[in-house]
């Protein structure tokens, strides 16, 4: 010890006092000096949240639940903190919350809200960032969120039919089904354009079989006619258009003299188009689809006329002793 120099001890000295003072590492200890109990914890947290420093609340819930895991507010914080974080705008973080919640406290009187809370994060993802800015059509993307949030909602009507959340759960499905059925008619036009028949009228079915109610399903009916038109397939073409004229004569599909209106247009990007992601310029060209007119019939009985072997006529000796070979 002698032989260490004077200023380097007071050096020592005062690394050592500043690291007490929490200049080193020691920053969430000032943050939460003053804070001793559980309460404290939770009003400071409640008080943050209340104010909408939702950042700092969350840090407050966080700290609350690693010194008093098992307290009185440990419960309360951690549904609070699946708000807090929702609010923060960190909607993955606020799902595996309300998951956590759901997993600890099953039998909690807030596990309704939690379900609640899992669905509403999932569906401001599903309006996305970008719609604020940008005329983006939601119906056009990816319905994964759409779709985990409509299962959410329906998990709390299904387990909580008289939450107080299950009035404003059940609106916010109609707008996802709706939306959901959208979607894949936005996905059998795509594959119409590009003539893939069977893809389309798959689609068009699927709306009609499962999404009844919804201002899509009309549209589905009349993707279905107008497959089963382009594959000659007449009989069932005229079964469709019977149903989409029954149930939506106003339909743009249906001319004013009841006939139905085959497109005849067809995806043709410009190049303005691709290169501002769909945001400008024009994506429809007028080429004409194949056949643009209602066929007489499928062509199957044709093809197998086709196939119909030519009636022989005499064969030459030489022909049959070289089975055919040489003619």
């Amino acid at each position: 010890m002698n032989n260490i120099p004077g200023r380097t001890l007071i050096l020592i000295a005062i690394l050592a006092t500043l690291g007490g003072c929490g200049l080193f590492g020691g920053g969430d200890e000032d943050e939460f000096a003053g804070l001793s109990t559980e309460e404290q914890f939770y009003l400071r947290a409640l008080d943050q949240l209340e104010s909408q420093n939702f950042r700092g609340a969350i840090a407050t819930y966080q700290a609350l639940e690693a010194r008093f895991p098992f307290g009185r507010f440990a419960a309360q914080a951690q549904i609070e903190l699946v708000y807090a974080y929702y609010r923060n705008g960190d909607n993955e973080a606020s799902r595996a919350a309300a998951d956590r919640f759901i997993r600890l406290h099953p039998d909690d009187d807030n596990v309704d809200y939690a379900y609640y809370m899992k669905g509403l994060a999932s569906f401001t993802d599903e309006g996305g960032f970008f719609n604020r800015f940008l005329p983006i059509d939601s119906t056009k993307r990816d319905p994964g969120q759409a779709r985990e949030s409509f299962n959410d909602f329906s998990t709390l009507l299904a387990l909580y039919p008289d939450s107080a959340y299950a009035a404003d759960a059940r609106a916010r499905m109609v707008y996802l089904r709706n939306n959901l059925a959208a979607y894949e008619v936005h996905v059998a036009n795509y594959y119409m354009e590009r003539r893939a028949y069977i893809a389309a009228l798959r689609r068009g079915q699927y709306v009609v079989e499962n999404f009844q109610g919804t201002p899509a399903v009309a549209d589905g009916v009349a993707i279905m006619v107008e497959c089963y038109l382009r594959l000659g397939l007449n009989d069932l073409a005229d079964t469709s258009l019977a149903l989409l004229k029954e149930n939506y004569p106003d339909h743009p599909a249906i001319d004013d003299d009841g006939d139905f209106v085959v497109r005849a247009d067809i995806s043709d990007p410009s190049l303005l188009y691709t290169v501002s992601f769909g945001l400008l310029g024009d994506n429809r060209g007028n080429p004409p689809l194949a056949p643009t007119q209602r066929p007489i019939n499928s062509g199957s009985q044709q093809i197998i006329e086709d196939q119909v072997a030519p009636e022989e006529e005499g064969r030459s000796f030489f022909d049959v002793i070289t089975f055919g070979i040489f003619n």
